[in-house]
């Protein structure tokens, strides 16, 4: 117990003293996660309201895949990326492979089946009747989709909070396509397992307390939105 508390006391010690290094670590971490989770949600809300409205050949194969992406491993998901970003890969001529940008990637492809498949699951909650009714009062396709969307609204944040919540504690991609460079794609997560690795346990219980409190203060304002009586 002794170390969990003397790792409390550095987290506290960091944030109050505006530590550099953490602070830029924690910077980075909101950037890229922050940025990850809204290629997701650009991508993933409409291929999940897509999905689920929508009867075609081949569709249940589609939400087979997505619902199997959501589980995809993240240190395959790195390996993946990484191939197509190493200097002979098929982009290496972007030179993106151990920096932010990378990290970036792979976190947005692990976040956006997690997106599609709480999204579809949310407008299929929905009874299917409303759509129908809508559609009798001669509401426009964009009219009737903006009123299942915010019919929704509870369970597509509930998607957004899944995507950033994927992102956010990963490790194994970033670190494969990031190297946890020091102050260049090092992120709370990776920081937390290099000061393991070091044996440094204190810095590392510090680190994973600040990424907790990251983590749960943007759960809470999502949280806050979600629960909001729509007026």
């Amino acid at each position: 117990m002794e170390i969990i508390w003397q790792g409390i006391i550095k987290a506290s010690e960091m944030l109050l003293q505006g530590n550099r290094e953490i602070m830029q670590i924690t910077v980075l971490t909101i950037k890229v996660s922050g940025l990850a989770t809204l290629i997701s949600v650009i991508i993933g809300l409409p291929v999940g309201v897509f999905l689920a409205l929508s009867v075609f050949p081949g569709r249940r194969l589609l939400v087979s895949l997505v619902n199997f992406g959501m589980g995809l491993p993240p240190v395959v998901v790195g390996l993946w990326v990484s191939i197509f970003l190493w200097r002979n890969g098929p982009l290496g001529f972007l030179h993106l492979m151990y920096t932010p940008t990378a990290i970036v990637l792979a976190q947005a492809i692990i976040a956006s089946p997690i997106v599609i498949g709480f999204t579809i699951a949310a407008i299929q909650q929905l009874n299917p009747k409303i759509r129908l009714q809508i559609i009798a009062l001669g509401a426009t396709w964009w009219q009737t989709l903006l009123f299942l969307v915010r019919e929704a609204r509870m369970g597509l944040l509930a998607a957004v909070m899944a995507g950033f919540g994927g992102v956010i504690s990963e490790v194994g991609a970033s670190m494969m396509v990031g190297g946890n460079i020091k102050g260049e794609t090092a992120v709370l997560t990776t920081a937390t397992v290099l000061e393991v690795s070091k044996g440094n346990l204190d810095v590392a219980i510090a680190i994973s307390v600040i990424l907790l409190i990251l983590a749960y203060g943007v759960t809470l304002f999502l949280t806050i939105q979600q629960q909001k009586r729509p007026v």
